[in-house]
């Protein structure tokens, strides 16, 4: 990605999860936006770290930047929701979560999200009349709040990239920076 170094610098982002996200999905769009000079927070419910997991395995811890409860998405120019089934369905239901989601997309503030982390902005009641992926087990709800759902490895729709699986990591990444780049704001250079 040397073409993209620095390409982000001075761009705030966010990276909301909590215990149950997918390693690959977390780590490797951290390390390609940090890569290309993005200020990368990773935001959860509580404090500490988040255990990330790889199918049914435990793996390396994340530490939290910091507390969803203490942050306001005016701080950030961008936001990555990283996939992973348990941490999708733990957010879902967190009321802040859908709050912060909202606030980014009512400010057309660009969004990264990836394969079941699209179930956060259905819970939120923001995927109407949108076309996204994810992973293909989540088709129905999308389709069921009114997106249209697509089976792609990236899918771009206004502010919005989706991407449905950790294998689809390398295209999602190069989209997700391209997104950002647009969305950077004048006063992040």
């Amino acid at each position: 990605m040397a073409e993209n170094d620095q390409a982000l610098a001075g761009m705030k982002v966010a990276v909301l999860a909590t215990d149950g996200v997918n390693e690959a999905e977390i780590v490797e769009p951290m390390s390609a936006l940090k890569q290309a000079g993005a200020d990368v927070s990773v935001i959860a419910p509580h404090d500490g770290e988040i255990v990330s997991m790889m199918q049914f395995d435990q793996k390396q811890p994340i530490p939290v930047d910091r507390v969803l409860n203490e942050v306001d998405s005016d701080e950030y120019d961008a936001l990555l929701l990283p996939g992973g089934g348990l941490n999708a369905d733990k957010l879902r239901v967190e009321p802040k979560a859908q709050q912060f989601v909202q606030e980014f997309d009512a400010r057309e503030k660009p969004m990264a999200v990836i394969c079941h982390a699209p179930w956060l902005l259905v819970s939120a009641g923001i995927v109407k009349n949108r076309r996204l992926t994810s992973f293909h087990t989540i088709q129905d709800d999308i389709r069921n709040a009114g997106g249209e759902w697509v089976d792609q490895e990236v899918a771009t729709d206004k502010n919005w990239v989706t991407s449905r699986k950790p294998d689809d990591i390398p295209a999602f990444n190069q989209a997700m920076i391209e997104l950002f780049m647009k969305g950077k704001s004048p006063s992040a250079e």
